[in-house]
């Protein structure tokens, strides 16, 4: 929401500056994303009025123009604009001026003709331009005035971020009572009194729907069509971001962002019959002032006459019975329409209207009558009119309620953590307009005001007392914790897990469950993701089937940013629904990803950077493993998006829980990444409980052998070295490769696999011939199942 700087402080005026006023803002939580001035700075331009305009001798497009500036002696100015006439009064930038982008003016001449100035449009002061030409200024500007004093251009806009939960800070009243109670200053609320009624006229109102407690509306004939909308209220609204239509719709817009309550006039003369509150039947249509033309359904509230729907309520009016510059007649609606009768009618739509934004966050159920009047007294001062009698139509058994709330000192001293004197608490609470009643010393019972729909525990009223009181006035203490030892859990946790990737050099990652279908499908072309009914955005769209489509955005975006090694984890869900006949038979699957690009290690003088291969990654992923307990085999991965010769499936008991892996290279540069390694596990599987066994430590020497064989290259080193701890028998205590061969000597389509065998018996010193029949074991089964041959030398 956008406001006004000088508007707000007509309502309260502390004595700090801009700066101070924004963080105050932000530190009652009502965020300033940012504080813009009004116009860029320049000096030299003030009001003037032209007093004649004749032909340039020598240009056809120029005119040579005398300007009275109130100084004396009218100015002699060359102007090309083809507004320029005799009476008007512009904006006159004079010799010294300085505009914005540094344009100073300088005494010259212009084919001859000497010009002691320029007379600006708007776009030359930093404005918006809305014809071509000078900007005209009213007939009853001061002469001589700084335009920036006439047009209050030392004025600043703030740019406020409201929550959700603050409908009431939608306007400047809400505003400006924030700052009147963190500052103590009381708010200076316009004087508002209803007009005299003239006028016997009254439409009959029939509210049928429980979505409308409370709706009044007025009759107001002979309005002067031609009243121009006054430059103060044009400029505040221009400041809040809504531009200047007709006098009748400025002033509804106007009280909308003063009041924070939502108006709309509809064209009197265009109504037939009663006006009624009601909901809409199926496939009835509307024509919306946008012109867009939409079929409403049973669920959304609309505005009706006797024959048709003429306004979606609390949205958007119809087009039929718009106000147009011939309206001279209009009845005028102020109304409550209940917050849940509202939230998602205008996305269904594909609308966000200024009075959607503030129904659906709950306007006050009191303020329509204040709105209705203050409406009334701006049309009466700015467009006449004659006025009929206010008609009210409310259901009090369906307004909201403000209860009770109880509240005492220690209720806050224990959420708060230090104490807050209970004169403060009274004093807070009092000005933002709760009714507090002490029923005993330190207790008190409290009654929200109707503005506020988020008060509604006591836990509410003590965040509102320590927002008053100021975060950065929270006291420094150590907390007081009674521990108590927990039994020991024999479990791999989650905090274990993350601990290890971290110190892995991996950085978590927390991002949304939605990804990108686009991306999706460049992983993998015969996924079907499930679809979002409504999502936030494009790239949000479907639900992740892998947590590479969350991660590789984020890699791709730091990649952009120039950090060459990235390195993400994430624990999250993943949704299978390939199976699923149905939203109930969708499965969340908790996962565990990681992704890593760049080189193994970071930059350092005692090493090169070296580039990540296969081993490094499998390595990593064997430490998570291995802080689990967790004995994995590894085999060929068939996966679409992996590199077919770089990638393995993690099988713990036969089972896959997982890969490990290079992205396929097309996907690398369809996804414009360089070399990247990722892993996918069953994050349940990798925390699953282990029972922790003990075993003695052996006294006895350890022998170790060593074998190399001739074998089949595409026979898996795990698969032999499982047969080796098959065969072993209770003396082998483990066995490792720690050699692989191809070339000389080795002919094509084998390889030689060297592995280390240690042998060694808990209670005793083991015999030779022992380990000798070991070994021919070994070497005569690895000889009849691969047809392995001992490699000589």
């Amino acid at each position: 929401m956008k406001i006004s700087e000088n508007w707000l402080r007509t309502w309260v005026n502390p004595a700090i500056d801009s700066d101070t006023l924004s963080n105050q803002l932000t530190m009652l939580g009502l965020e300033v994303d940012e504080l813009s001035p009004a116009a860029k700075p320049f000096t030299g331009v003030v009001v003037g009025e032209v007093l004649t305009v004749e032909q340039h001798p020598d240009a056809d497009r120029l005119k040579v123009t005398t300007v009275n500036i109130g100084t004396g002696e009218p100015l002699q100015i060359v102007c090309g604009a083809p507004n320029v006439r005799a009476g008007m009064k512009a904006p006159v930038a004079t010799i010294g001026a300085v505009l914005p982008g540094d344009f100073k003016i300088k005494k010259g001449k212009l084919r001859g003709i000497e010009s002691q100035g320029m007379l600006c449009g708007a776009s030359e002061i930093d404005l918006e331009d809305k014809l071509d030409g000078l900007l005209e200024l009213p007939s009853d500007a001061t002469v001589g005035l700084n335009i920036r004093e006439y047009l209050d251009l030392d004025d600043n806009v703030i740019d406020i971020s409201i929550t959700p939960n603050r409908g009431d800070c939608f306007s400047i009243r809400g505003i400006a009572r924030e700052i009147g109670v963190i500052n103590q200053l009381p708010v200076t609320v316009p004087h508002v009194e209803d007009v005299t009624v003239t006028l016997a006229d009254e439409k009959n109102v029939i509210v049928s729907t429980e979505g409308c407690p409370r709706y009044l509306g007025r009759v107001i004939k002979n309005i002067n069509t031609k009243a121009v909308t006054p430059v103060w209220m044009e400029r505040v609204l221009a400041r809040s971001g809504i531009r200047q239509h007709s006098i009748l719709v400025d002033i509804t817009n106007y009280v909308l962002i003063e009041l924070g309550q939502p108006l709309h006039a509809f064209d009197g003369g265009k109504l037939q019959g009663s006006v009624q509150v009601r909901q809409a039947t199926a496939q009835e249509k509307l024509v919306l002032l946008n012109e867009q033309e939409v079929e409403l359904t049973e669920d959304v509230m609309v505005i009706a006459d006797d024959e048709k729907a003429l306004a979606i309520a609390g949205i958007m009016g119809g087009l039929s019975s718009s106000v147009t510059d011939e309206t001279t007649e209009i009845f005028l609606e102020s109304a409550f329409f209940a917050p849940l009768a509202i939230a998602g009618r205008a996305r269904k739509f594909g609308l966000h209207t200024d009075a959607s934004q503030r129904y659906e966050r709950g306007v006050d159920f009191e303020l329509p009558m204040m709105a209705m009047q203050r409406a009334s007294q701006l049309i009466q001062e700015l467009a006449g009119g004659s006025f009929g009698q206010i008609t009210i139509a409310e259901n009090k058994a369906l307004l909201p309620t403000r209860q009770a709330i109880e509240l005492n000192q220690a209720q806050v001293d224990q959420l708060l953590g230090y104490h807050v004197d209970s004169t403060f608490i009274v004093d807070a609470l009092t000005r933002l307009d709760c009714k507090v009643t002490e029923k005993t010393d330190g207790q008190w019972s409290v009654v929200p005001p109707s503005h506020r729909y988020d008060m509604a525990i006591y836990q509410d009223l003590i965040e509102e007392v320590a927002r008053i009181h100021g975060y950065d006035n929270i006291q420094i203490s150590l907390p007081v914790i009674e521990t108590k030892l927990a039994k020991y859990q024999d479990q791999f946790e989650l905090g274990q897990l993350r601990q290890t990737l971290v110190t892995l050099g991996y950085q978590e990652a927390i991002s949304f469950s939605f990804a990108d279908l686009k991306l999706e499908k460049i992983l993998n072309p015969d996924v079907n993701p499930l679809a979002l009914a409504n999502p936030i955005s494009s790239d949000l769209a479907v639900m992740r089937s892998t947590l590479l489509s969350s991660l590789i955005p984020c890699v791709q975006y730091n990649i952009n940013r120039q950090q060459s090694r990235v390195r993400f984890f994430e624990l999250g869900l993943r949704f299978d629904y390939q199976d699923a006949a149905n939203i109930h038979e969708l499965k969340q699957i908790p996962t565990l990803a990681m992704i890593a690009v760049g080189a193994k290690t970071n930059e350092s003088w005692h090493a090169k950077p070296q580039a990540m291969d296969f081993f490094d990654l499998k390595g990593e992923v064997e430490e998570v493993l291995a802080a689990g307990r967790i004995n994995a085999e590894y085999v060929r991965s068939e996966r679409v998006w992996l590199h077919p010769g770089q990638s393995a499936e993690i099988l713990v008991d036969g089972k896959s829980i997982g890969y490990l892996g290079r992205l396929h290279p097309s996907l690398e540069e369809k996804l414009d990444l360089g070399t990247t390694w990722v892993a996918e596990l069953d994050q349940l599987a990798v925390l699953q409980t282990y029972v922790s066994n003990f075993t003695e430590l052996s006294r006895f020497p350890s022998v170790r052998r060593d074998i190399a064989l001739l074998i089949n290259d595409k026979i898996n080193v795990s698969e032999i070295q499982q047969l080796i701890e098959k065969v072993g028998g209770e003396l082998l205590d483990s066995t490792w490769l720690f050699d692989v061969y191809t070339g000389q000597g080795v002919e094509e389509g084998k390889r030689s696999l060297a592995f280390a065998i240690l042998w060694q018996h808990p209670s005793r010193t083991l015999e030779d011939a022992e380990i000798k029949s070991g070994m021919d074991n070994i070497i005569q089964v690895l000889q009849d199942t691969y047809q392995a041959t001992l490699r000589a030398s």
